[in-house]
Parts: C-alpha cells; sequence; structure tokens
C-alpha cells in the first residue's frame, strides 16, 4: 500500500538518531516524531535556574509524570506520583533527547558483558541473560561511533582493555586538568591503570561541529558549541541536509495502530494544538526513553495484541535496567597540600577525563569465585553554584544555619578547597521487581495513562557498589583529600535507564529477535536501550549508539538495501 514514508521513528535520541541517519543517507523517506520542542545551539545557555530548578527541558511534572513504586521494607510496596515526590524521571524531552545533556562519558561493554550468564554463574532472584549478539558483532559500530558521533579519547593498555579494530580514536583526548597528571601518578604508584576517559566532546573542530569551548558545564546542560555528540547535533542535523528525513516536535505519539494481521500501519499522535493526527509508514522504529518505549508498546493493544503490541507473551516492561553504582568524593584544602597543586586545583574548565578498571572484573578470595565488578570515574564537582551554596546551609549536626554562619561556610567552600568526586558503576541486576506498567488511575495532559515503574533492586548490587566505593575512597586518601564520602543506595539514577523490551532468541522469554525486531510484529523495531538484557558497567549511551548503527543496517537490508 502506499504509505507517507517509508520508516517513521517514535523518539530521537541516541536510539533514533543513528537509524534516521542511515536510512536518509541510503535514499529512504524518514519521519522522527518527538514529543518535546527543537531546541538548537542557541537555546542552551548555563543557567541553573532553567536546568536544575525550573526544568526548562523536561516536562512539569502536573502535565507528564511517572507513578514510582518502592518497597515499603516489610515485603509490600508503595506507589507514589512524581507530581508528589518531585523525583522526575524525565531527562531532556526534545530533539535529541538527554543526549543533549549528557557528560559524554564512553566506554565500551566488554566481551564477557555479552555473556553474564554463561560466564559468571546464575545469581539467586536474579534474571541473567546472555546476550543473543557478541561483542565481535558490535565492534564494528562502537567504531564507527567513535568517527560519526564524535569520541575524542587515547587508548592505553590495561588488564581489561577490550579488543579494537582500530589503534586510537580519531580525536585526540580533550584538554586535561593538572590533577590529571596527579592523579596517574598516585594510581600507578598503587599498581592501578588510570584511564583516559573517551569523552564524546569534539576536541577540535571537525564533523561540521565546533570543539569543546572548556566551561565545565557538561552533565544536566545543553551544549552551546555543539561538541558534544548529541543524537541532534551529531546525526539528525546530517540527517536532514540529506532532504530524506523530516523530524516533527511536538509530536506525542499516544499509539501505534495495527491491522488485523497485526502489522502496524500507523503511529496516531497528537500535535502541537493537542489535534489527534497519525503518520503512515512501511517500518516503525521506536526509540523513546527506555520507560517510554514500555509504556507506548502497552498502550498500543490490538486484534492481534491484546495485551500490548508485542507483548503477546508478556514481557513488554519486564526486567528493567538502571545504572547501580554510587558517588563519592573528598576535598583538597588548598593549605595542606603543594603550593603548585593548590594554585593549578583553583583552575576552572579543564577536565579530569580519568577512570579506573581495575575492578572490572573482581578477583578477590573475600568474594569466593571471579566476580563481575565496575568501572570508576573521577571528576570535579558541577561548577554550578546555586547547588554547591544549597549544600552549606546544614552545620555538622543537621541544623539548619543562615546568616553570619551560612556566609562563613559559603566562603570556606569556594575559597578554601576543592571537591573531587567519583561516580562508580556497576550492573543493575535484571529481577521480577524491576519492571514497567501502566497506572489505571494517573493519565497525563492528554488522557493517556502514565508508565508506573517498579524500581526494586538486587541487594548484589549494593554488595559490588560498596566494594567500588572503597577503592575509590582510597584512591582519594592516598592522595591526600579530606572528608572523603561514598554513598551507595538502590536508589536508581533516572537518568541511566535500559531494559523492559530485551532481546534473544526465544520469544517467550524476549520482546526483540536479535536484530531488535518484535518477535510478533514484522515492521517493529526498537533500538533505544530498552534491548538491553544486562547492563554493564559503564554509562550505556555508546552501546544504544553502536546498537542502533546496526540495526539501521538490517533495516536498510529489509528495506531491500
Amino acid at each position: 500500500m502506499n504509505t507517507d514514508f517509508d520508516v517513521c521513528i517514535v523518539g530521537s535520541g541516541a536510539g533514533a538518531g543513528p537509524v534516521a541517519l542511515t536510512l536518509s543517507e541510503a535514499g529512504y523517506s524518514v519521519v522522527v516524531l518527538e514529543k518535546g520542542p527543537w531546541f538548537t545551539e542557541k537555546d542552551f545557555y548555563k543557567d541553573e535556574l532553567a536546568s536544575n530548578r525550573q526544568g526548562v527541558y523536561t516536562p512539569n511534572l502536573n502535565d507528564e509524570q511517572h507513578v514510582i513504586e518502592e518497597s515499603d521494607g516489610h515485603g509490600g510496596w508503595t506507589s507514589e506520583p512524581t507530581s508528589v515526590s518531585g523525583w522526575d524521571f524525565w531527562r531532556g524531552c526534545c530533539v535529541g533527547g538527554s543526549s543533549n545533556f549528557m557528560s559524554g562519558f564512553f566506554y565500551r561493554l566488554k566481551p564477557d558483558d555479552f555473556h553474564l550468564l554463561s560466564t559468571f554463574g546464575p545469581i539467586d532472584n536474579a534474571n541473567l541473560a546472555d546476550w543473543p549478539i557478541s561483542y565481535d558483532n558490535l565492534e564494528p559500530y562502537y567504531t564507527k561511533v567513535e568517527s560519526v558521533v564524535g569520541v575524542s579519547g587515547r587508548v592505553v593498555q590495561h588488564p581489561h582493555l577490550e579488543p579494537r579494530s582500530t589503534m586510537n580514536f580519531p580525536s585526540s583526548p580533550t584538554l586535561e586538568h593538572p590533577f590529571s597528571e596527579w592523579f596517574d601518578t598516585t594510581c600507578q604508584e598503587m599498581g592501578l591503570h588510570p584511564l583516559p576517559t573517551p569523552r564524546a566532546i569534539l576536541s577540535r573542530n571537525t564533523i561540521k561541529r565546533r570543539s569543546c569551548e572548556y566551561s565545565g558545564w557538561c552533565g544536566s546542560y545543553g551544549c552551546a558549541s555543539g561538541a558534544k555528540g548529541s543524537a541532534r547535533a551529531a546525526l539528525l542535523n546530517p540527517a536532514l541536509e540529506t532532504g530524506s528525513c523530516e523530524i516533527r516536535p511536538h509530536a506525542k505519539v499516544y499509539k501505534l495502530t495495527t491491522n488485523s494481521q497485526g502489522k502496524v500501519v500507523a503511529a496516531e499522535y497528537y500535535d502541537r494544538a493537542g489535534k489527534p493526527q497519525k503518520v503512515d509508514a512501511n517500518i516503525f522504529v521506536v526509540a523513546c526513553l527506555a520507560t517510554e518505549t514500555s509504556r507506548l508498546l502497552l498502550s498500543s493493544s490490538g486484534p492481534r495484541h491484546e495485551k500490548g503490541l508485542a507483548n503477546n507473551t508478556g514481557q513488554v516492561g519486564k526486567n528493567l535496567l538502571f545504572s547501580a553504582g554510587g558517588i563519592g568524593g573528598g576535598d583538597f584544602v588548598y593549605d595542606k597540600v603543594d603550593s603548585l597543586k593548590a594554585r593549578s586545583l583553583k583552575h576552572q574548565g579543564l577536565f579530569v577525563n580519568r577512570g579506573l578498571q581495575d575492578w572490572y572484573f573482581i578477583d578477590d578470595s573475600a568474594w569466593g569465585k571471579r566476580q563481575k565488578g565496575g568501572t570508576i570515574d573521577f571528576l570535579f564537582e558541577h561548577p554550578r553554584p546555586i547547588g554547591k551554596a544549597k549544600e552549606q546551609k546544614w552545620d555538622d549536626d543537621g541544623n539548619l544555619i543562615w546568616g553570619t554562619p551560612f556566609k562563613k561556610a559559603l566562603k570556606s567552600y569556594f575559597t578554601t578547597k576543592r571537591r573531587v568526586k567519583f561516580e562508580t558503576f556497576c550492573d543493575w541486576l535484571p529481577t521480577d521487581n524491576c519492571f514497567v506498567s501502566l497506572d489505571t488511575q494517573v493519565k497525563d495532559k492528554w488522557g493517556t495513562p502514565v508508565a508506573r515503574i517498579r524500581i526494586g533492586y538486587h541487594p548484589h548490587d549494593i554488595k559490588v557498589g560498596k566494594y567500588l566505593g572503597e577503592k575509590s575512597k582510597n584512591v582519594l586518601r592516598t592522595m591526600g583529600a579530606e572528608n572523603i564520602y561514598s554513598n551507595v543506595s538502590g536508589s536508581p539514577p533516572p537518568n541511566l535507564v535500559a531494559g523492559g523490551c530485551r532481546f534473544g532468541k526465544d520469544p517467550k522469554k524476549s520482546v526483540l529477535d536479535p536484530d531488535c525486531r518484535a518477535h510478533d510484529v514484522e515492521n517493529l523495531y526498537v533500538t533505544d536501550g530498552s534491548f538491553m538484557p544486562t547492563g554493564g558497567s559503564v554509562p550505556y549511551t555508546w552501546t544504544i549508539y553502536a546498537n542502533a548503527f546496526r540495526v539501521a543496517d538490517k533495516i536498510v537490508k529489509h528495506l531491500g538495501g
């Protein structure tokens, strides 16, 4: 039949950009439907109130929210809408999605990450599953992302370095703070292997984008120079230049309509005026935030899909993943370190760009057998002043302070020390108590049910996170930091979410086949982080980009080449 487009993509983030670019470059007509607005570099600025207090780039929770289920500590579950709690699970609802606001820490998965179950064995009450593809299947696409999206870095040898088809990154690392050399020396003396953290940030003008301007305002903020490798800047803009791609912002897709054979025939959406519209296409690709992808499929029942699209075996929304681990840090007090080091610590803007993967796999007799560990990233505390000032309003005993004591606390914080933080990443094990369903009572401003997210975690996640936290604290302690702390909990980071539509070979245990096509819907693909059976111990974005490029090649082949 005649259709409006060859391919309709729902969502515009990391899972959508590679598909839009690949298909449009191949000459196919593509439409991208994005619920949020279309921002460009001129709309991104270092306004802490706009980005972190007023939610300029995310929906108002009174209009669009989630319902979060948490353990009540007694074997049951308690739920609360985010409009009440204020716990925001949105991360960048606009063209390019949350990739506009990422820090751009890019690590590849390791070969063993693709076979966690068979390599390390089962864990009680964890739904571990091997991936249906291997690292070798994805490696060429990791390499492609380095050039097309733009990843800056430097390969160094270390015990857990993954195989590479190229010797190094196409772009040299972004400029590094003098602290990085100090960090390297300390770690090497400790017998560790400090790694330059690859960043999806351009260190030089290339691929029609400006290089980094080194303000330090990366995480949670849009990039005003275009150096950050967001799906919008790196992929959708070039897709538009082909003339075969159209982007429709303010297009809230609320249902994928299917025919009597179970095939998707249209994406129904509300436009900016709230009027219902629809798009016909041959192929449909869903690439929303993982929780929203499950929500859309569950909302799209039809003649052959009474329980929701691609949900005939009840797997949609199951085995949701976040990133386990935690945060911590320590203070380097200027008058207690070498004067040259103190002077260098005061310099703003440049990156630390250092990580450790010495414990990506744990060979420790205290654990019994070899275990999966994780990644540690070290970074300066974000420069935003309001957040820092907010932390100083309490004294050491937890009492609120104001007036002169508050002024003294602020002056001390901003003039006497520099805080170095660490972030630990380890696997969030999939369980029966972490999933997405539809809420039966709470609806968004369009009248559609919101996603109800249960966020149960596995105790093994906490054990690994604490282990990595102690290792991180020891590094800072050896460097001479004070006030060292670490925080590991089961509360998930909403900006690191995957799973819910895992891929696999068995339709009874997975939603998608190895090509990320729905087992029971021949023209439906899912290319955001939903496909992942396990998350690895690194941020997800590079893997989502790489897999979306891989699946895009499969779609081109499906359409005839």
